[in-house]
């Protein structure tokens, strides 16, 4: 590929990225549908338009993925909206990504990795970002919520981590949708008998929406479009370019919903993104 093209797709899947906490968090604020119908929604739509996606290039899409996969993403996918009941879409994003790269140090670190002085700063550097974000304090995130995102960003990596070396990620994260879609159905179905009413029957159409939107083009697509550029890029590059989603999502926090940014949040931010960006900048080359 071009230049041009992977600058594109790459700007159109982090925006994408981003887009799943904005219509996540409009869903919740703004409309009657409610988080294990909107789990169940997106997961759906994303399950049918990557299907529709492989079909048209392929006669036949036999089912990819697999079952631990699977639940890794509807944990991730489930948490991450019960979270947004009660995060502000740029919190959200921020615990989410820095539990994502933990999970991802972490393993890394397991597996025998061993950082260097820079990059031990990089990672104390954003340990620092995350737990100031989540002192106690006025601005402070509920608890529960930052728990469930921080769950659902520790799922996300998880999941990353088992799909790496896939011959075929979209084909894979196509079968992970379809499989997760049952899960998603025991969750709506947990919530008609605790509260003797399915509250997915009283969602409107706005909230619908959102949730079809976040599937079918802040998932779906989104993912069509950065396992299009991947093999063309350099992981640290690849890493790297992700640090854009916390940061475009809260701008777009701000502007489309009108969510404060609290000086906890921007200087958050800082340490952790650009922790973050140290540990991947700072990586040795593979031998």
């Amino acid at each position: 590929m071009s230049p041009l093209p992977i600058t594109l797709f790459t700007s159109l899947a982090m925006l994408a990225f981003a887009g799943n906490s904005l219509l996540n968090r409009l869903a919740l604020t703004g409309s009657t549908l409610d988080a294990a119908g909107f789990t169940l929604l997106r997961l759906l739509s994303g399950a049918v338009f990557l299907w529709l996606l492989l079909r048209i290039r392929r006669r036949s899409v036999p089912l990819a993925g697999n079952g631990l996969s699977a639940l890794a993403l509807f944990l991730y996918a489930a948490g991450f909206s019960f979270a947004y009941r009660d995060l502000t879409a740029s919190t959200g994003a921020l615990l989410l990504f820095g539990a994502v790269q933990a999970t991802m140090i972490l393993a890394g670190i397991v597996r025998g990795e061993r950082p260097g002085r820079l990059q031990i700063a990089g990672s104390a550097l954003a340990l620092a970002g995350l737990l100031y974000l989540l002192l106690p304090g006025a601005s402070a995130p509920q608890p529960l919520a930052a728990v469930l995102m921080i769950a659902a960003g520790i799922s996300w990596g998880v999941y990353s981590l088992h799909g790496r070396g896939s011959a075929d990620p979209l084909a894979d994260t196509a079968g992970n949708f379809i499989r997760a879609v049952p899960l998603a159905l025991l969750t709506v179905a947990g919530g008609w008998l605790i509260n003797g009413e399915l509250m997915l029957s009283q969602a409107d159409c706005r909230g619908v929406l959102y949730a079809l939107l976040s599937g079918a083009l802040a998932s779906g697509a989104g993912y069509a479009l950065w396992y299009r550029v991947l093999p063309a890029m350099q992981a640290a590059t690849a890493a790297t370019v992700q640090l854009t989603v916390p940061a475009l999502t809260a701008i777009a926090g701000v502007w489309l919903l009108a969510e404060p940014l609290t000086m906890r949040v921007i200087l958050a931010s800082l340490l952790i993104l650009g922790g973050v960006a140290v540990y991947i900048r700072c990586r040795p080359p593979a031998p």
